[in-house]
């Protein structure tokens, strides 16, 4: 059995926190079992809470990342694309490289529209009193009667409609 101290323990906090590594790679990057690791969750009460503030740390951080895509496909995006294209002489310098002569060098801003799936997706789910996938309907007959009132799913309003017809 590996040897638990804090060293360990901060590195395996490290990697959680890093990526969405899986716990067989936490424990070979690690140099522990998986066998140990659950022993070390299910017996230490430190490593478990350590593990489990890891695992928050991570998931806030995905969130964060994901908002800020999310703003960047709701606002469209701007990228620079650079591309340097190099000629060589057959000479080395006393470093062994080919130093080369700078022929062609371009600056590309590349523009990202803003992505309206997304869009659709952010209205509907951040004010859904405005923006929903149901159409309201108030049918009143003969003496105000409603004959339908409420929110109807659009795909039944449409089958209806055209059955109606």
């Amino acid at each position: 059995m590996s040897k638990y101290n804090r060293k360990r323990v901060n590195k395996i906090c490290s990697l959680i926190k890093a990526d969405s590594y899986t716990i067989a790679e936490i424990c070979s990057l690690s140099g522990i079992s998986e066998s140990t690791y659950h022993e070390w969750k299910a017996t230490k009460s430190e490593f478990s809470e350590s593990i489990k503030k890891a695992e928050e740390d991570f998931y806030s951080f995905m969130i964060v990342e994901a908002k800020k895509s999310l703003v960047k496909l709701v606002q469209g995006y701007t990228v620079q694309e650079k591309r340097i294209v190099t000629l060589h002489r057959g000479k080395k310098n006393e470093e062994g490289e080919q130093p080369g002569i700078v022929k062609e060098h371009t600056v590309t801003d590349k523009h990202y529209q803003p992505n309206p799936t997304v869009i659709i997706f952010t209205l509907t789910n951040r004010d859904p009193d405005n923006w929903k996938n149901k159409l309201n309907t108030e049918l009143t007959g003969k003496g105000g009667k409603d004959l339908i009132s409420g929110s109807i799913n659009v795909d039944e309003w449409i089958k209806t409609k055209s059955q109606k017809q």
